[in-house]
């Protein structure tokens, strides 16, 4: 295999003759590496490979900025969930459950609690994806201090039904593609600046988007009522909520359907993050 590019020293972007482009972790393996030579395949610890068209540039940033350790418990834990699963377990949702554990890892040591009010709704909708969530929070209690709060199956199963989220249809990939634009438009004219759409917030933002459209098409869009939690976060970030109101014009024009009020708090909470890596620029 060879080197295309070096994120940091434990993950590369690098050529398989057999596999396209992926995505290769491993402690040192990027330590002094070059474009164009060979990967040490004896450090290789994972390969991760971007399904549904991902960007490898942006899914290997992801990779690169979740610490190797929450790589491999997510991967372990999901080893339990597999088995429970109609679909495949993809390196997708390997990363991120990666990404949200480590998010929630850091959070619970610096005292940070938060409540997800969508779990009647879970429950209720994927019964079987929670409790499977339930086993996965468990195993990954037996290796994090402190423990994760029960209350974190939720996202995690929510993690489990995005992996079962696949379509055939490009007509549907052409919609989102040019709604996905149109967006990004729109927030660099509420801002005046452009968006770099290679940041890891906004590959997340892109994500939380097409799982939205999934959503959307089956009639499943967040809707658990959360008028307190939607109401605090309006009242922390205005501009980023008079922005989302924006973006949520656009996205009711182009479906032809409302969106749901917790929708839009989850827009506002990903159009704060993108905005916050404006200001560190």
């Amino acid at each position: 295999m060879e080197v295309l590019r070096v994120f940091n020293n434990n993950v590369v972007l690098a050529r398989a003759t057999d596999r396209g482009e992926v995505i290769l972790t491993g402690r040192g393996l990027g330590f002094q590496a070059k474009p164009g030579q060979e990967v040490d395949e004896t450090k290789i610890v994972r390969v991760f490979i971007p399904e549904d068209g991902r960007d490898v540039d942006n899914f290997g940033a992801l990779v690169a900025s979740v610490p190797p350790e929450h790589l491999l418990l997510a991967d372990e834990a999901l080893r339990l969930a597999r088995r429970g699963l109609a679909t495949p377990v993809s390196s997708t949702t390997v990363v991120g459950l990666a990404d949200h554990l480590s998010f929630a890892i850091k959070r619970m040591r610096q005292g940070i609690y938060l409540e997800y009010p969508l779990r009647a709704e879970v429950s209720h909708l994927y019964p079987d994806e929670l409790r499977i969530a339930q086993h996965v929070l468990d195993f990954v209690n037996t290796r994090v201090e402190p423990a994760l709060p029960e209350a974190e199956a939720v996202p995690i199963a929510l993690h489990l039904v995005n992996a079962g989220f696949a379509t055939g249809d490009l007509s549907l990939t052409y919609q989102m593609t040019g709604v996905f634009t149109q967006l990004f438009e729109v927030l660099e004219q509420a801002y005046e600046r452009p968006f770099d759409r290679d940041t890891v917030n906004a590959a997340r933002f892109i994500t939380h988007l097409r799982y939205f459209f999934v959503r959307a098409q089956t009639g499943r869009q967040l809707d658990d009522g959360a008028s307190t939690l939607s109401k605090a976060i309006r009242e922390s970030y205005p501009e980023a909520y008079s922005t989302a109101l924006k973006l949520q014009a656009v996205l009711e024009l182009r479906l032809g359907e409302p969106l749901t009020e917790d929708e839009v708090t989850y827009l506002t909470l990903h159009v704060a993050r993108m905005v916050e890596d404006l200001r560190l620029r």
